[in-house]
């Protein structure tokens, strides 16, 4: 298995141990991303399929993603023109829609 793979399932791993999600193998995250230029504050869903091994599948507010890359503790994907970035380490949110909006936030297990 790949460092950054290790790590990353490592870090969700942990979520999962500590979070009271339903469904084993499964971790979720709210993210609040605040999007510039507009200043407006969307709570985005982040759910985790896992296995003992890997990241089995990601899904973005009940939309499944179609692709999905882990490096070390990041997790990058795209959904619609926003490219995603989650950084599962420190439980943080950025994304961009192809240079014309931003967004930064912070996650919380639920």
């Amino acid at each position: 298995m790949k460092r950054g793979a290790a790590a990353t399932l490592l870090a969700l791993a942990t979520a999962v141990s500590m979070a009271d999600t339903p469904v084993p193998g499964q971790v979720v995250l709210s993210c609040e991303a605040v999007y510039m230029p507009a200043r407006s504050t969307w709570v985005r869903e982040v759910r985790f399929s896992l296995d003992e091994r890997r990241i089995r599948g990601v899904e973005i507010d009940g939309v499944p993603v179609y692709s999905f890359t882990v490096y070390e503790t990041l997790l990058l994907t795209a959904l619609d023109n926003e490219r995603i970035q989650l950084d599962t380490a420190t439980l943080s949110w950025r994304s961009d829609f192809r240079g014309q909006a931003t967004s930064e936030g912070r996650c919380e297990r639920r």
